[in-house]
């Protein structure tokens, strides 16, 4: 009998803990091809897309920026990956001849372009501004 009431108030401690401090959603960056790229611009009102590929030594550093940058957001701004290489019509349909370019997306158009390896402040200053976040 004794056991028995000291596991249901270990399982009755257990749901009080999570239920005062349920675990953090984890947001990541998404990555974005031909098959998702439309169906997240109509999805998404804030939508932050990295243009990038593998060979591109200023693209390496803004990768670590734009992860950073979707944990601080959280679910106001969703953050993606579109790899040149991989999604050439995407990057031409927006004229990209540079990389790293990240396009910030309002309600589906594009907002902003920012062009080259920006640090994380001037970036999220440009984010706050055009999505028109409070901070």
């Amino acid at each position: 009998m004794d056991e028995e009431l000291q596991r249901i108030r270990e399982k009755k401690l257990r749901e009080m803990e999570e239920r005062a401090h349920p675990p953090k959603k984890e947001f990541k960056v998404h990555p974005v091809d031909s098959t998702n790229f439309q169906s997240m611009l109509e999805t998404h009102p804030f939508l932050v897309v990295d243009f990038w590929a593998e060979w591109c030594g200023p693209c390496r550093r803004v990768g670590p920026v734009i992860e950073e940058l979707a944990r601080e957001f959280g679910d106001r701004v969703t953050f993606t990956k579109c790899n040149t290489d991989q999604n050439p019509r995407i990057a031409s349909g927006f004229g990209i001849t540079a990389i790293p370019t990240i396009i910030l997306f309002s309600s589906g158009k594009v907002a902003d372009v920012v062009v080259g390896a920006y640090p994380k402040d001037a970036l999220k200053a440009r984010i706050f501004k055009v999505f028109g976040l409070p901070g």
